[in-house]
């Protein structure tokens, strides 16, 4: 059986998040709710354009490419795309796939040539009900690499009609419903209001259904908590890190039952020592600790979990539990990602609060122009360094080049995450 999908609705009017199609009215901060469907266990995420205009649709995609350089979860788009110009553009936003509309009737021409042109894994339609099924039947299975259905009681006829597979919106949370239908072969997965529900517990419903003999991706664990060697008080030792700076957050304990709910609904969930209770992390203050993954260590008796870390990890208020310094010894620290993030968080410092004196502030006080004039001066120095000069010297003005592109980077509101984030992408 084929993995089926949680699929999260998002639909987004002049760059921000709203309820529905009709009810325009703004919902959570739009790159907040993505991070919370991005790390609670949504597959994907069908993103709808409500805009009117040319300008608030360029405002919409340019909102979709900063959330997809953010997300792991695969995103789709669709709404106001009236030719080719505007798959292209969502594609090269990040999208996985562009969803059409079938009910206009420029999709079909509009879905031949991007199927041709980008490939019709790309091209998605929704259907409302099976007139365009009817009408082009003899071209669907080449264009189309998913349908979505927004009406259930048409589902039979669909699949009578084509062998593409579908994704169901169903209004309505039906867990025997939604358990009969994801057991059909061509369906790929359901969505719906309720999963867009933040509150929705996405990795407990995968677990259920995991359970009915439905493939879903969740954890399925390589060690059980059998595997592992219990201190004096029968638990587990676990350190946390968030999972993409590394840095350790805390360190707390598992019993067996801690275990296995941690893996059953993809948040921290630890054994409290002081009040002999099981502990889900972030459910009274809101600072959940979603699992990215957990590892055991080479004595199997201590657990490293990696998490998405919302807010802080310490009851204090600061990030990290471990923030009381007992003795240090100064040194320079060389870890790339450290350097190039504090360089660039100097310069930040610099643009909010000019230092008299400062290189980075005259720098920043010629503009954008005088920027990219210096950093082209930069440029031409590394490639007359890099054909005539010895290493040493690259590496000097590979170095002043580094600091110019960090210059323009805080010039243009760039941070290395966007960056990196990119990079990933490719």
């Amino acid at each position: 059986m084929e993995q089926k999908n949680i699929v999260a609705t998002l639909y987004l009017k002049d760059g921000k998040a709203v309820k529905s199609r009709s009810d325009l009215t703004e919902i959570e901060n739009v790159f907040d709710l993505c991070r919370i469907y991005n790390d609670s266990g949504i597959d994907k995420i069908f993103i709808f354009d409500l805009s009117d205009d040319d300008e608030e649709h360029e405002n919409n995609i340019q909102t979709i490419q900063k959330l997809n350089r953010n997300l792991e979860v695969k995103v789709c788009a669709g709404g106001n795309i009236n030719r080719i110009e505007d798959i292209k553009k969502l594609l090269y936003a990040g999208c996985v796939q562009v969803l059409l509309n079938a009910s206009k009737p420029s999709s079909i021409g509009l879905a031949k040539e991007a199927s041709a042109k980008f490939g019709k894994d790309r091209i998605m339609a929704s259907l409302d009900n099976v007139d365009f099924l009817f009408k082009h039947k003899e071209l669907l299975d080449e264009m189309f690499h998913e349908f979505l259905i927004m009406d259930k009681d048409i589902i039979d006829a669909v699949e009578n009609l084509t062998t593409v597979p579908y994704v169901v919106y169903l209004k309505e949370f039906q867990y025997e419903e939604i358990v009969e239908l994801l057991k059909r072969e061509k369906i790929r997965g359901i969505s719906g209001p309720y999963i867009n529900d933040i509150h929705m517990d996405v990795m407990k419903l995968k677990s259920a259904l995991s359970s009915e003999g439905i493939k879903m991706d969740n954890f399925a664990p390589n060690l059980h908590w059998e595997d592992l060697k219990l201190n004096s008080d029968g638990m587990v030792p676990v350190i946390v890190q968030d999972y993409r700076t590394d840095e350790v957050l805390m360190l707390a304990y598992m019993n067996k039952e801690a275990f296995d709910t941690t893996i059953n609904i993809g948040k921290m969930t630890y054994w409290s020592r002081s009040r002999n209770e099981l502990w889900t992390k972030g459910l009274t203050s809101g600072h959940v600790q979603y699992v990215k993954s957990l590892s055991a260590d080479c004595d199997f008796d201590t657990i490293l979990a990696k998490v998405s870390q919302v807010g802080v990890a310490c009851h204090t208020g600061e990030k990290s539990c471990f923030f009381r310094e007992i003795v240090k010894k100064e040194y320079v620290d060389k870890n790339p990602q450290k350097i190039f993030d504090e360089v660039y968080q100097t310069i930040q410092n610099r643009k909010k609060e000019p230092k008299e004196g400062s290189y980075t502030n005259l720098l920043l006080s010629k503009g954008e122009d005088g920027i990219l004039r210096k950093l082209g001066e930069e440029f031409t120095e590394v490639v007359i360094s890099a054909k005539s000069q010895p290493q040493e010297k690259l590496k000097y003005e590979m170095a002043d080049l580094f600091y110019h592109l960090m210059v323009l980077m805080a010039e243009k509101g760039l941070t290395w995450e966007d960056i990196t984030s990119e990079l990933a992408q490719r």
